[in-house]
């Protein structure tokens, strides 16, 4: 009987060695975000920057643009690229647009490329929302959501509005949950385009 209580209390010993090892290992990589390549912005959880090793690369692909031009990633490479996944139903998405046309015009002498994914929209509600923002930059057309189920594969793309941003080489270097502000986007791109 003794060595049968011996061995439950090796057990539970064991067994909580292991889970304060793992509670251990979740707080390094969590706090900052740093322990694991990731800077939160702001300590916002939804605005992150990635660091150079800790950097996915992003899906390519190739889809129609809202006047019918096909747009390939990959023939962007080598510049700075700002993918924004929207949709002309989306109020936070309509809130955040002018502030991403003005960034794209700032930006622009600095190799960075704007590109928007309106998703699960029509092209005549697309086309018209972005004339009215005065959106100079293209969008490709999503309706199906695929653009956006290859991103999702190897980064948090699964709501509207979300940006991502892609350094020169075609990894993502920072995303963007939400509606970006002009500070956050800011702060991203200055540091990916300095690097």
């Amino acid at each position: 009987m003794f060595r049968a209580k011996r061995r439950t209390v090796v057990s539970v010993a064991a067994v909580a060695a292991v889970l304060l090892v793992v509670a251990l290992v979740v707080t390094l990589t969590q706090g900052s975000g740093q322990a694991s390549g990731v800077t939160y912005i702001g300590g916002n959880n939804n605005q992150m920057v990635y660091a150079a090793g800790h950097r996915a690369v992003a899906p390519d692909f190739t889809a129609t643009s809202l006047t019918g031009t096909p747009i390939r990633l990959a023939s962007y490479r080598g510049k700075v690229v700002v993918l924004n996944f929207w949709g002309s139903w989306c109020p936070p998405c309509r809130a955040e647009a002018p502030t991403l046309a003005v960034l794209a015009e700032q930006y622009r002498s600095k190799g960075v490329s704007f590109l928007g994914d309106d998703v699960g929209d029509t092209t005549a509600n697309a086309l018209a929302f972005s004339h009215d923002i005065g959106m100079t930059y293209p969008s490709v057309n999503d309706p199906d959501y695929a653009v956006v189920q290859d991103f999702s594969r190897v980064v948090a793309v699964s709501d509207t509005p979300t940006t991502v941003v892609i350094d020169r080489t075609g990894h993502i270097a920072g995303l963007l949950i939400g509606e970006v502000s002009y500070q956050s986007m800011t702060t991203i791109l200055h540091d990916v385009v300095a690097n």
